[in-house]
Formats: C-alpha cells, sequence, structure tokens
C-alpha cells in the first residue's frame, strides 16, 4: 500500500470532487491531516459543498507534489463528525482556518473526512495504479 497520509502532507492543497444533483463540481480543497483511512477537511455549513456532501457522500480528492509525482486521489464517502477535539486540532494547526471560524464551537464549522475506499496514482514513470484500502 502507498502512503498516501505522507503525500498529502507534503502536498495539502488539491481539488475536492463532488455529485451536484446529476453532474459533477470540483472546488479548491485543503487536506487537514490523516488518521488512518481517515483524510480530513473542513467546510461551512453555509457553502453549497456541505449541502452537496450531504445528499451525496461520494467523492474524490486530488493532489500533487510540486513535480507532479506522483498524482493521488482518494476516494470514498465523506463522513461527517461533531468532534471538538477534531475541531480544536483544525484551528491549531492551520491559522488561516482559525482566522475564519475562530472557535471549535462556531456552529458553521464543520468537519469531515473521506473513508478512504481506495487510493489511486499516476505517475509518468509508473502509470496509473490502483490501490484497494
Amino acid at each position: 500500500m502507498i502512503d498516501f497520509a505522507a503525500i498529502l502532507k507534503a502536498a495539502p492543497n488539491g481539488v475536492l470532487a463532488t455529485a451536484d444533483g446529476n453532474k459533477l463540481k470540483t472546488r479548491v480543497f485543503q487536506h487537514l491531516f490523516s488518521d488512518g483511512n481517515k483524510v480530513y477537511f473542513c467546510t461551512s455549513s453555509e457553502k453549497p459543498v456541505y449541502t452537496q456532501l450531504q445528499a451525496n457522500p461520494n467523492v474524490s480528492f486530488c493532489a500533487y507534489p510540486q513535480n507532479f509525482t506522483p498524482v493521488l486521489s482518494v476516494n470514498g464517502k465523506a463522513i461527517f463528525v461533531e468532534d471538538a477535539a477534531l475541531k480544536a486540532r483544525a484551528l491549531d494547526e492551520n491559522p488561516g482556518i482559525k482566522g475564519i471560524y475562530k472557535t471549535p464551537d462556531n456552529p458553521i464549522f464543520k468537519i469531515f473526512y473521506i473513508d478512504v475506499e481506495e487510493v489511486e496514482t499516476f505517475s509518468f514513470a509508473e502509470g496509473p495504479k490502483t490501490y484497494p484500502v
């Protein structure tokens, strides 16, 4: 198995793909941290992405280092959690996010993780690979 958490830590910014009705929608997102097969993110309950994830939790997050080796996609279901300790960690480790949400008890501050079911990579040297989790 590939160490996808290490790749995400080194390249935390990427693109999150969600379902928006019968269309797909992508947007730039930041990976916060990983724990086992859980890859954590946050959003506001006032953003369309929150509603989209509630309606259809199937997602894909794609990230890559500067040299594009490897391009990484983690795929699975988005699961929202109300966990003050995880929210505090997200704020403590990410000053930009803390500047937006201020405190873990902010009612619009939502944290979720992708329950990783599959990892896909691509590199020019090795081509595409799929790793079931």
